[in-house]
């Protein structure tokens, strides 16, 4: 792990927290075959070398523990980015989960413009949705160009996503009449609109 970064291995090798030995090491078998760099179709060895490091450090118990006990600090860390995300009021279903995902990895990027990612699981819970909506909405997000898979397995917003974030933003602004709230009332924000905020799970 780089030591300003943190890299979600479970996000690289696409497994669960929970995941089992021999799940960990027949996911890890099928995408290194993938992209081994002798595969001249597929083949990439920065994810290679990635998903070997991700391998190495889940399949041993020491390590893993220990992995387990950083990866609970940094997650609950990025958990805090909640409290600071924009309010969800006004949008329809689907734009509100997109405007919600946008506004979370928005946020994530103000405070860490280097290491800006959100895993797909994080999102999903931090948002209440199912892994069904939540590859949909990151499927339609990444084809608009407005958020991007990072090379440990996150996903971060793009310059584009930053203008259409704060495009909607002012839209809001000229709906309601009100002034664009300031990064520092987000958490109050989110304390007051979490109750109204759409559950994924009911689209």
């Amino acid at each position: 792990m780089g030591k300003n970064s943190f890299v979600d291995y479970y996000e690289v090798l696409q497994v669960n927290r929970n995941a089992d030995f021999e799940t960990i090491e027949r996911v890890f078998r099928l995408l290194a075959k993938k992209f081994h760099p002798d595969n001249q179709q597929t083949g990439n060895a920065d994810k290679f070398n990635l998903l070997y490091e991700a391998y190495q450090q889940l399949s041993h118990p020491e390590k893993r523990a220990a992995y387990d006990s950083i990866n609970e600090q940094a997650r609950a860390s990025r958990w805090k980015i909640l409290d600071e995300a924009s309010q969800l009021d006004g949008f329809e279903a689907n734009d509100r989960i997109r405007h919600a995902v946008l506004s979370l990895l928005y946020v994530a990027r103000k405070r860490d413009a280097l290491n800006p990612g959100l895993g797909i699981m994080e999102l999903e819970k931090l948002l209440h949705c199912t892994q069904q909506v939540m590859e949909f909405q990151i499927w339609y997000l990444k084809e608009k160009g407005w958020i991007l898979r990072t090379e440990n397995g996150e996903y971060a917003i793009t310059a584009n996503g930053v203008d259409k974030f704060e495009e909607e933003e002012h839209a809001l602004v000229l709906e309601k009449g009100r002034l664009l709230p300031e990064y520092t009332e987000f958490s109050e924000m989110m304390k007051q609109n979490l109750k109204s905020a759409v559950t994924c799970n009911q689209i």
